[in-house]
């Protein structure tokens, strides 16, 4: 059975017969004619897989007959053969959308190298991606074992993360086993959190850089040293997905990549808002109690974050001119980009962009989304999407043309949840799916994070018998009244506020203009 069907134009017809019989070998079809008009009118008839076109042909040029056949057919892969070496002739040919560029003489096995490139280059990747990880699956298995600090967890993340994009691109056995050991991973790693959170509040053992040490750790020291900072907050942006946009991003910036560890809960008015202020939730609702808004209340729990970052501007010493925007929809990022000469005044300029946590709320209620994000991969794809069609490549490369420093950055990650936990709660209990609070809930200890005393965890207490409880790995809560339904409705849907490495260790980017 042959595996595919080529043409070959070329005016010196004869010199091709061995290229032909050694194609004809390894199973290929091959058919040739000597001049642009055959071609063409051929392949009005007949599809081929790849076309090999000479440049240099009396009547049409290769890159005449080029133009024609992208008319025709304009999915099938050309590669252009030529004696020149011409700088011009090639970028020429580029131009017009080549797959390859040989030069004469052409070894048969350089034909061989560009066929498998173009027509097998998927599969052997994918064959090879899938062997290599499972040659890896045992070592990873022996690292997770190891782990024992913050910086264990998160090289093994940034090696969880790294094969779950290798293997997107295949349909191997692998992306099972990659789904089995990351839940492993992560049961793990919430074994880790429990062990060690409340060590990290109280005695700082071993505590790695969190949410209220982000500033002081990486802002303050580029503004006292007089340096312009444009600070990007992506809400809800995980490792993953800032991995799927590094590409984009590295066209204007030396990008230097890094992991911190969102607070509990992983949710936007205790993370973002630690973030922001440089404290923790409770020191922030005793500090600032006319800013901190309580679970509750119906009132935004978000509404004040320029005065929380210029309370800590204030409370390190740096008089720095600060411009804090949020932006909710394409139309205002347009507006902010319209804007940049006047923002660009500013030392540091906080932008807030709030899509990828619209997204994921959006997936919970909508039947669309949920069809356009299916899994990770496909979530981790919208993404790209997104920050491709957004104004936000233009802004960083203003940032990039003016020489700027800039960071990237986001307050807290998500999880696909998959597992109900039941949970007993009264109407004054938080409505979170990943975590909850209040003085009256029932559950069972084994399956959560429990938190008797949220003083010791840095966060507020409405009431003396105040408790928290945080999901583990892809649970979710779920009260028994109507247990079923709130199950199937909210499975599979991605969900924040709990113990997991998608929603703690999160992506902390430096970006140096090229």
């Amino acid at each position: 059975m042959n595996k595919a069907h080529f043409l070959w134009v070329d005016d010196e017809i004869d010199l091709l017969k061995p290229y032909v019989l050694f194609l004809n070998e390894k199973g290929y079809r091959m058919e040739c004619v000597n001049n642009g008009r055959d071609a063409i009118e051929l392949c009005r008839s007949q599809l081929f897989d790849i076309i090999f076109l000479d440049e240099h042909m009396p009547g049409l040029s290769g890159l005449e007959t080029l133009t024609e056949l992208h008319a025709s057919q304009p999915d099938v892969p050309v590669v252009m053969i030529t004696k020149s070496e011409d700088e011009g002739m090639m970028n020429q040919a580029i131009g017009k959308k080549i797959a390859d560029y040989l030069i004469k003489p052409v070894n048969p096995n350089q034909v061989l190298l560009t066929i498998k490139k173009l027509l097998d280059k998927k599969q052997l990747i994918a064959e090879a991606t899938s062997v290599n990880y499972r040659d890896e699956f045992s070592q990873l298995t022996g690292a997770m074992e190891r782990c024992r600090s913050a910086g264990d967890w998160k090289d093994l993340y940034k090696k969880l993360v790294y094969w779950e994009l290798e293997l997107d691109q295949t349909q191997s056995l692998m992306k099972e086993m990659l789904v089995m050991q990351k839940a492993e991973a992560n049961k793990a790693f919430a074994r880790f959190i429990r062990g060690n959170y409340e060590n990290w509040m109280i005695h700082c053992d071993g505590r790695p850089v969190m949410s209220p040490d982000l500033f002081e750790r990486f802002v303050s020291p580029a503004l006292k040293k007089g340096k312009k900072l444009f600070f990007i907050l992506i809400d809800n942006f995980r490792f993953d997905q800032w991995q799927v946009i590094k590409d984009i991003v590295s066209e204007n910036f030396t990008c230097n990549e890094e992991l911190y560890f969102s607070i509990l809960p992983t949710a936007t008015p205790y993370a973002r808002n630690s973030l922001f202020s440089g404290l923790m939730p409770r020191q922030l609702a005793e500090r600032y109690p006319d800013i901190w808004v309580n679970e509750t209340e119906d009132e935004g729990k978000n509404l004040l974050e320029e005065p929380l970052i210029q309370h800590q501007l204030n409370r390190m010493g740096i008089n720095s001119s600060l411009s804090y925007q949020k932006i909710n929809t394409n139309y205002e990022g347009v507006k902010l980009a319209a804007r940049f000469s006047e923002l660009e005044k500013s030392d540091l300029n906080v932008w807030v962009f709030n899509f990828i946590d619209m997204l994921s709320h959006a997936r919970t209620e909508s039947k669309m989304i949920r069809e356009l994000t299916a899994d990770e991969a496909a979530y981790r794809s919208l993404t790209r999407s997104w920050f491709l069609h957004s104004p936000l490549p233009f802004l960083l490369g203003k940032i990039a043309q003016n020489g700027y420093k800039a960071v990237l950055t986001t307050d807290h990650g998500s999880i696909r949840v998959q597992n109900g936990v039941k949970v007993i709660g009264d109407k004054e209990s938080s409505v979170n799916l990943r975590y909850k609070l209040g003085k009256n809930l029932g559950y069972d200890p084994r399956r959560l994070f429990e938190v008797i005393h949220p003083e010791n965890l840095g966060l507020p207490s409405p009431n003396m018998s105040t408790r928290y409880i945080f999901a583990l790995n892809s649970d979710f809560f779920a009260y028994p009244n109507q247990y079923n339904h709130y199950v199937s409705y909210y499975e599979n849907s991605f969900q924040h506020g709990g113990v997991s490495m998608e929603e703690m260790l999160i992506p902390f980017i430096t970006l140096t203009a090229k």
